[in-house]
């Protein structure tokens, strides 16, 4: 068997990196101090004033209106024609409607409850 695969191998040196040879070298390396990069900045933010490219709309918002809307009306009759689109009946729509309706008012529901509760228990502490 060979000496590294038994692990009779003397360690290697390298002068130029101390990890390799373990600081038993004779002259002392030298410290880097180790930084995070800093996060990416905008030209404005890096201090140059004006030179900030305006934002470009992307994708659908780029497009004219027409062609999205002749996009879309050939993604629904090709869902329709593989058979994976969803028609809604008047019931399911009235379901889906009440239930998004609970959902983006439960909020609003829960802070007009702890306001009405709150008063009632501040009365029964200060009288008890």
């Amino acid at each position: 068997m060979s000496a590294g695969i038994t692990g009779t191998q003397p360690p290697s040196t390298n002068e130029k990196n101390p990890q390799v040879n373990g600081g038993q070298s004779g002259s002392e390396p030298e410290q880097h101090e180790l930084r995070p990069d800093r996060p990416p900045q905008t030209a404005e933010a890096a201090g140059v004033p004006g030179e900030q490219k305006p934002k470009r709309p992307r994708g659908f918002a780029a497009m004219d209106r027409k062609l999205v809307s002749e996009i879309a009306r050939k993604g629904g009759k090709a869902a329709h024609s593989a058979g994976t689109a969803h028609e809604f009946t008047s019931e399911e729509a009235r379901v889906a409607g009440r239930k998004g309706g609970r959902a983006t008012h439960a909020k609003r529901r829960k802070l007009v409850e702890e306001q009405q509760g709150k008063p009632a228990q501040e009365e029964k502490q200060s009288s008890g």
